[in-house]
């Protein structure tokens, strides 16, 4: 099912839409529009899980144990390329 938002925007971002739908760029206003949406969606998506994943780490912290291995980890994947 799709739905119809309605709202207003200014001259400047219309007539910047108008241009890349002139251009080829984008197939349409609607296009535009659900694409800053989708991308909009995205970015907050990924922001809140990002967030979630820091409190996470801040709640129960690496142990020494656990960056000790991943320095050594990565002191072999150095080591193992062919500079």
């Amino acid at each position: 099912m799709s739905h119809q938002l309605v709202t207003r925007v200014g001259d400047d971002l219309v007539a910047h839409v108008d241009r890349l739908v002139e251009a080829g760029i984008l197939e349409s206003r609607s296009q535009a529009v659900r694409l800053g949406l989708e991308r909009l969606v995205d970015q907050l998506e990924r922001r809140r899980i990002g967030e979630q994943i820091v409190e996470g780490y801040r709640r129960v912290p690496q142990t020494e144990d656990e960056l000790d291995w991943v320095d050594a980890a990565t002191e072999r994947m150095i080591a193992e390329e062919p500079w």
